[in-house]
């Protein structure tokens, strides 16, 4: 049975029992603060296990997108060195909110595995939930009696906390579970060994295939359980392996899912699957992060040096050292598996189809740089390896090439092995677990459990409407973090706040109480559907009534931020062509940020071009037109525009401004007019095919102008008050050049005559023609010298030194003969003669530099320089 066919069977197995197709949500999370990336099946549906919503479907089915590389669900080193654990992987699952539970979710599960996939009955394995001491709960016996319907009693295996007890995190819903696991050895294994100990015990062939959690308590913040109100069916299986099952494959790559993949890596590569553990380890590795990346991508997520983009620079990192490592492929390659895998998954996933040429784009410009910081790290990995004492190099350096610039541990110690070095392992580790431990420092949270004080409340957001509302607190927590300290997180049962999201920053102001007391909101989100407001402090009473208020000005600011941003997405389409679309976005009350795929930089004409779309729509004073709950097909079909990576409801949101119509959630102006100005401060590159630029609008422009004429007065002064200060700063441009040439030239003929004087005083030693002193040259003249000096002579030793504006530069060549012959190495000498300079420096072996700040030194680092030949 092919993938494609095994998805549209689960999916259809699940509508004939009542359940509804649901589309899988981004794998990048932008309104969770507790994720990063969709790690299981259930993320997109927290609000209902939390009792924030209400589902309006309560049977749901789907296939969801999920990446587990980082925090608690962590598989990333896995990847590669066994054949079923992933980073990205799909999650087919099937969902009861509150409706069917366990004896549904068992019956169903073993008629799809058994009458519809045709899996023996005597190849599966169930687990149950044996209890837990620690929480007081005794053996999911509904479950077991239920099981004991289906399976003989000997296949019914007890399940311990770990591996049968799913929790959401350490605090909020969880429940018992069951696990289905399917042996696949052959007749002549299983007749060894019991498939019933080898499940949970990591075996290649005897894997977890479903999980069918059943959420029914909830963990508060000192550890204890209680019933949550309504009870919950959450389940969840791994695509991929369920696929080898039914293909009847020993691994996950061997599926129709990999092999398209592996059989163009094979082509690119020119290395066989199958043939080699080490090129197959690189392989599956390459397989494997390439649909990570290119789905992250997809949804958003761009690589980049935080957050979610480190972790997607990472894997792909690690797949580009893997094919270098071990599949000698020197440029870049990963890019070319992107058509091959939209081929294979487009289908079932649009979005890749659709952003197709940016993955390529963007992947192809990361493997570049990557492969260049290779290049670069490893000429300072021979300079480590020169300053190294015998023939252990230190561990605490190789974290600092590592943390620094990137370059991959286990690349260092290959290449050390290759030399007849050995790797501080120990070293290493204890640097990179001091950084990790700074690091859960800084992020640590501690949360307590929410203060309840409003039941079956659903909120309700009033703050498109209005600025100010009388507004009951329904629940509150203490959250305590190294970074923020104490603060409070609110929960009203309606808000004029608006919650950060799409973009745009959340919403301050204060609350007043009956007394006149203020407490001061200092920011607003979403978590889980629900808006949550900061402060410092809480109110003193809290069952009263408060007055919220919006901070009018900044909310005023952000809205003219928001719809520039709008106006100036329309400006771009129209200018440069319908192929920009939005990337990213930040609308702060002084600035805008708009990311967007194009491919060139935008020229002078290009950017006042937009400036004058978006400003002539501002003196257009367009009104806000705007419709809610619109039916998403409706919202289309009216020419909306939509965003990749964002989840949509059934319903939305349109904001329309004349011609610019776009779904969106965000606050606005209710004019154009009102935006007052719009000025483009910078355009530049985000990554390949992603454009940035940053702008201002309103009273930030007013600043800016007045800043500018503040300058342009400060020019006219220092100018003499120029009538014209253009041609006469171009006029001291052309003077400064022309001096500039003329001491060029002076230096040249300085070093020219100096270059007959020191040859007369070069000295022999040991057949070394050697020669230390002080020079009146800058950098540039001294490394001229230098070399035409080595051009004429051979076994040529130079250190000079010269002091400019105040500091100490030493400069160090040797001839590449005596580098060779007598092992000499201009790098480390500077680095070891910098110290008498205070300073320090490096270079290549035949010649290098060191900077310091100490003059007085130059003449002891001249006069040790001959130790090194003598």
């Amino acid at each position: 049975m092919t993938s494609k066919e095994t998805r549209k069977r689960f999916l259809h197995f699940f509508v004939d029992k009542g359940h509804k197709i649901v589309p899988s949500a981004p794998m990048v999370i932008k309104d969770d603060p507790t994720l990063m990336f969709t790690n299981a099946g259930m993320n997109q549906f927290k609000e209902f296990f939390l009792g924030n919503s209400i589902a309006k479907n309560t049977r749901v089915v789907d296939t969801q997108k999920c990446l587990r590389v980082s925090g608690k669900h962590n598989d990333l080193e896995e990847v590669g060195k066994d054949t079923y654990h992933h980073t990205m992987f799909e999650m087919l699952g099937n969902w009861s909110f509150g409706d069917y539970f366990k004896p549904e979710a068992i019956k169903w599960s073993w008629e799809l595995l058994t009458e519809v996939f045709k899996i023996d009955k005597d190849s599966l394995y169930v687990s149950v939930f044996e209890g837990s001491d620690d929480d007081g709960l005794s053996l999911d016996q509904e479950a077991f009696d239920l099981w004991k319907t289906i399976v003989p009693e000997d296949r019914i295996i007890m399940g311990n906390k770990k591996d049968n007890f799913w929790e959401m995190g350490d605090q909020g819903p969880c429940g018992p579970c069951s696990e289905i696991h399917v042996d696949i050895r052959s007749a002549e294994e299983k007749a060894k060994i019991s498939g019933a100990s080898l499940v949970n015990a990591d075996h290649p062939q005897v894997v977890e295939i479903w999980n069918l959690v059943f959420m029914q308590y909830n963990r508060k913040a000192d550890g204890s359980l209680e019933s949550l109100p309504a009870k919950h069916v959450d389940t969840g299986m791994g695509f991929e392996r369920l696929c080898m099952v039914l293909q009847g494959v020993q691994s996950n790559y061997d599926t129709d899912v990999f092999k398209p993949i592996i059989r163009e890596i094979e082509t690119i590569t020119n290395h066989k699957y199958g043939k080699n553990e080490k090129t197959d380890i690189a392989i599956r590795v390459i397989a494997d992060h390439i649909r990570a990346v290119s789905f992250s991508i997809a949804d958003g997520q761009l690589p980049s040096n935080t957050g979610a983009g480190y972790v997607i620079r990472r894997i792909l990192r690690r797949a580009i050292r893997y094919g270098f490592t071990f599949l000698d492929t020197k440029g870049p390659f990963m890019y070319r598996l992107v058509n091959v895998l939209t081929d294979s998954m487009g289908e079932a996933f649009p979005e890749l189809k659709e952003q197709k040429q940016l993955i390529e784009n963007v992947i192809k410009e990361e493997e570049h740089s990557f492969l260049n910081t290779l290049e670069q790290g490893l000429v300072l990995l021979d300079q480590v390896i020169a300053n190294s004492q015998g023939k252990e190099v230190d561990g605490r350096k190789a974290f600092e090439l590592y943390d620094t610039y990137g370059f991959p541990i286990d690349l260092t110690a290959l290449i050390l092995s290759e030399k007849g070095y050995s790797l501080d392992e120990a070293g290493f580790n204890e640097a990179m677990q001091e950084q990790k431990n700074r690091s859960k420092s800084a992020s640590e949270v501690a949360k307590e459990d929410w203060v309840v004080l409003s039941n079956d409340v659903e909120q309700e957001f009033v703050g498109y409407d209005t600025l100010e509302a009388d507004v009951r607190l329904v629940k509150y927590r203490k959250v305590t973090s190294k970074k923020q300290g104490e603060q409070f997180q609110l929960v009203f049962n309606l808000t004029p706040f608006y919650a950060e999201g799409g973009g745009q920053v959340g919403d301050k102001g204060y609350l007043e109480e009956s007394n006149g007391d203020v407490v001061y909101i200092i920011d607003t989100k979403k978590e889980n559907n629900e808006i949550v407001h900061f402060s410092k402090s809480l109110p003193k009473n809290l069952n009263e009534r408060l007055k919220a208020v919006v901070d009018k000005k900044q909310r005023q600011r952000t809205e003219a931020n928001h719809t520039a941003t709008h106006l100036l997405h329309q400006a771009l389409r129209e200018i440069l062509g319908t192929h920009v679309e939005q990337k990213g976005s930040a609308v702060h009350s002084k600035y805008l940020r708009f990311d967007f795929s194009h491919f060139s930089k935008l020229t002078s004409d290009e950017l006042r071009e937009v400036e004058n779309f978006v400003n002539a729509r501002i003196d257009g004073q367009l009104p806000f037109e705007e419709r809610r709950n619109v039916p998403m097909k409706e919202a289309m079909e009216s020419g909306a525009m939509a965003l990749f990576g964002e989840k949509y409801g059934d319903t939305v949101r349109t904001v329309k401004f004349g011609q610019s119509i776009e779904l969106c959630g965000g606050t606005h102006v209710k004019n154009t007019a009102d935006i007052w100005h719009f000025k483009i401060r910078s355009e530049g590159a985000v990554a390949a095919g992603i454009r940035r630029i940053e702008a201002i609008t309103s009273d930030a422009v007013k600043d800016f102008y007045t800043e500018n004429h503040q300058v342009l007065t400060e020019i006219k002064d220092l100018l003499n008050n120029a009538q014209d200060p253009v041609k006469s700063v171009a006029s001291l441009q052309e003077e400064n050049s022309r001096l500039k040439k003329e001491v060029e030239q002076l230096l040249k003929d300085k070093a020219k005559n100096l270059k007959g004087e020191l040859k007369d005083e070069l000295q022999e030693v040991n057949g070394v023609q050697f020669l230390a002193k002080k020079v009146d040259l800058d950098a540039a003249g001294i490394k001229d010298l230098s070399f035409e000096l080595g051009s004429n002579m051979e076994n040529l030793f130079l250190l000079f030194g010269t002091e400019q504006n105040g500091k100490a530069l030493l400069s160090c060549y040797i001839s590449k003969n005596l580098v060779a012959e007598k092992e000499l190495n201009a790098g480390a000498i500077v680095r070891e003669l910098g110290k008498f300079i205070q300073g320090g420096g490096g270079g290549q072996p035949f010649f290098a530099t060191a900077g310091g700040k100490n003059p007085a030194g130059i003449e002891e680092a001249l006069s040790q320089a001959k130790t090194y030949i003598s």
